[in-house]
């Protein structure tokens, strides 16, 4: 284990710097997310016995491996304390508890702010960034009731609804960004982020200096659904970013709700075809709340709630024989998998080998770079 000179500041001490800087070592190398991140933890027991054998995980998928430089993670450490933010990892006990239900929670983050915010309730509102006049008022005056009734807004501080949104509830608001901590965007919005990160709360997932592309979008829509109990949605085109974050809240069985709009607007009909699917008309913050308020984990909203199987028990990796395991499954595997999601327990079915061998095997494909995991949990071939 390479010698650090800066270290990642840490907010529970059973947590060793050592460990610390592993870890973000081990999700910056190429190929892990946050499933295969979180298996290989279960599998070896610390994030240096993961990194050690990550050339050899690979070499079994057929490809050759270089995890990240340790210099590398010296400078991004040394980014996020000159940014005053801070690294949360998944497992300490200040890490949001609704968070950490999804599957692909993020296993890293970092953070400025309250943070105390996150284990608040917490309602997510996102919408359309051209808003109409009429719906930007709406999202700011729903926003201020619902945090004068107790609950915190989370919002991804985008132009339009989002920006309203987190004006409306200020300071009792988290904003989540798909930049790095010390990136602001949009630049409109340089004052507010700044605002959030001083007396609300400011959330990334992305390293520091990490400018946002389209592929950081989802992974942000999922954090702000992740954290809240609900998402409302106020005006919203139909393949919006907006309707990403309300599906992903459906799939993690959380309450999904939509504003009513006018057929004649387009900014209206992603948030009418919601409540076509499922999702719960509201009209009022009363409603939000008495919906919230009763959530027991059992959603009215009908709108693409998942009905996956059970979760697999990570556990199984570090009781698994990998001597005994089927030396060529990784091969096999590959063979079924197409360019199309497939269900893992499809894979499971058909190989005819244990869940644990298939999930090594795929941890294995991906650390090759064969293999993408969708938000959904399925996989597919990338080579």
């Amino acid at each position: 284990m390479e010698s650090t000179g800066s270290q990642p500041t840490l907010s529970e001490p059973q947590l060793t710097q050592a460990e610390a800087f592993a870890r973000i070592r081990l999700l910056r190398s190429p190929n892990i997310g946050p499933v295969s991140y979180r298996q290989l933890l279960a599998r070896f027991g610390t994030a240096g016995a993961a990194l050690d054998a990550l050339p050899d995980l690979a070499s079994r998928g057929r490809g050759q491996y270089r995890p990240a430089a340790a210099d590398s993670i010296e400078r991004e450490v040394a980014a996020v304390r000159r940014a005053g933010a801070r690294y949360l990892f998944h497992d300490q006990p200040d890490y949001p508890a609704l968070l950490g239900e999804l599957d692909s929670a993020p296993p890293i983050v970092t953070c400025r702010g309250r943070l105390a915010l996150a284990s608040e309730p917490c309602v997510a509102i996102v919408g359309a960034r051209n808003a109409s006049a009429a719906a930007v008022k709406l999202a700011r005056d729903f926003a201020a009731a619902l945090a004068e009734a107790g609950f915190t807004i989370v919002s991804g501080l985008a132009r339009g609804i989002d920006g309203a949104a987190h004006d409306g509830a200020f300071p009792q608001t988290i904003g989540v960004i798909a930049s790095g901590i010390d990136i602001a965007y949009p630049p409109q919005h340089t004052v507010l982020q700044e605002r959030i990160a001083t007396e609300g709360l400011l959330v990334a997932e992305q390293p520091p200096g990490t400018e946002p592309r389209g592929r950081h979008f989802p992974s942000r829509n999922r954090i702000i659904a992740g954290l809240a109990s609900g998402t409302l949605v106020i005006e919203a085109a139909p393949q919006s970013g907006s309707l990403i974050t309300a599906r992903l809240a459906g799939e993690a069985g959380r309450e999904v709700m939509a504003i009513p709009g006018s057929p004649l607007d387009a900014r209206s009909l992603g948030c009418n075809q919601l409540i076509r699917e499922g999702a719960v008309l509201v009209q009022t913050p009363d409603e939000v709340v008495e919906l919230l308020q009763s959530f027991t984990g059992a959603p009215r909203s009908r709108f693409r709630v998942s009905d996956s199987p059970g979760d697999f028990d990570y556990a199984e990796l570090a009781r698994l024989d990998w001597g005994e395991a089927r030396a060529d499954l990784s091969g096999d595997i590959a063979h079924l998998l197409t360019h199309a999601p497939i269900g893992i327990d499809e894979l499971i079915r058909q190989s005819g080998a244990s869940a644990a061998e298939v999930h090594m095997a795929l941890l294995e494909l991906e650390l090759a770079g064969d293999l993408a995991r969708e938000t959904d949990g399925s996989v597919r071939r990338t080579g």
